[in-house]
């Protein structure tokens, strides 16, 4: 059985994403290779073996709004393989999701969360995508070049191929190389990176909530919920 047949069989990813990821699986394999090499050399990886592919649990079939970023943060106790989002528990909250969270509440009024689990977006269609999707712990960008980029590529176009409705967010210029894999059908907001060193070129008053709703409204889909609840 292939590794993505595997991970499927045991409810890592969902069904849907092992077969339209499949001409991806070498790179996915060298990545995983790589990243498994860096741990055995003494580097802490992040996040989690078990949680490198949390993205891909949320059914393909349901994706309406795919957010790419960079890679994990490279903070011990942070990635959990969604994209830009943390455990509940965690305080203080990541820069770049405090400045989403600014940008959220500036674009549509709602407040900033107190917590950084993002995983009601997820229930809702959103797919947290990093451009690569392990990291060395404080060393941001060093699994890059080592195959996530092909698996994440493959499954952006493999979005695009589906059709819509759908709409990419892309922050940040590693996450706007996607741009060709998406193609021209496919609506995107692009912006810079949410990051504390770029958020104020040209992140902040990019509207990205609101710009996202008014191209799934175009495509006759309703709006996506945005807000975050308190509890669990």
């Amino acid at each position: 059985m292939s590794r993505l047949a595997d991970l499927a069989a045991a409810g890592a990813i969902d069904r849907g994403w092992a077969d339209v990821l499949a001409p991806a699986e070498p790179a996915l394999v060298a990545a995983e290779a790589f990243a498994a090499a860096d741990a055995a050399a003494g580097h802490v990886v992040l996040p989690a073996p078990d949680l490198v592919l949390r993205a891909f649990r949320i059914p393909f079939a349901s994706v309406r709004v795919v957010v790419v970023g960079q890679d994990p943060y490279p903070t011990p106790g942070h990635p959990i393989g969604l994209a830009f989002a943390v455990e509940r528990h965690v305080r203080p909250l990541p820069r770049s999701l405090g400045n989403i969270y600014r940008e959220r509440f500036d674009d549509l009024g709602l407040p900033p969360a107190a917590h950084g689990d993002l995983s009601a977006w997820t229930d809702r269609g959103v797919l947290l995508l990093n451009r690569d999707l392990t990291v060395r712990a404080g060393a941001a960008g060093s699994h890059a070049g080592r195959g996530w980029e092909v698996v994440t590529g493959r499954a952006v176009a493999a979005l695009a191929e589906r059709g819509g409705p759908l709409v990419a967010i892309l922050w940040g210029r590693r996450a706007q190389t996607l741009g060709a894999a998406l193609l021209p059908q496919v609506a995107r907001v692009e912006s810079a990176h949410p990051s504390p060193l770029s958020a104020r070129n040209g992140f902040f008053g990019s509207r990205p909530f609101s710009r996202t709703n008014a191209l799934l409204e175009q495509q006759g889909a309703r709006g996506l919920d945005w807000s975050l609840p308190e509890a669990d």
